[in-house]
């Protein structure tokens, strides 16, 4: 899965740097405004492709899962109002 969205995130970025140079190399040329709309439209990809990459998949460890650090986890428990049995 991690692969996958890194492959998503790395073509999203490869076609928003293509916009602009297509955007700026040639189709300026033709049409100014054209140009100006596929700088508009690569300037969404980023955050859209940040966001891409960085979902939670169903089988990714989340950031409050467990540490294996009994010390860490119960300091972070105690943070979060969590109350965890002594082990």
């Amino acid at each position: 899965m991690y692969a996958r969205r890194r492959h998503v995130y790395f073509a999203m970025m490869g076609t928003c740097i293509g916009l602009f140079v297509l955007a700026w190399g040639v189709v300026r040329l033709w049409s100014v405004p054209a140009a100006v709309g596929m700088c508009l439209v690569a300037m969404v990809i980023p955050p859209v492709a940040a966001m891409v990459a960085n979902r939670r998949g169903p089988e990714d460890r989340w950031w409050d899962d467990p540490s294996g650090d009994p010390q860490s986890d119960e300091w972070w428990d105690e943070l979060d109002g969590k109350k965890r049995p002594r082990q």
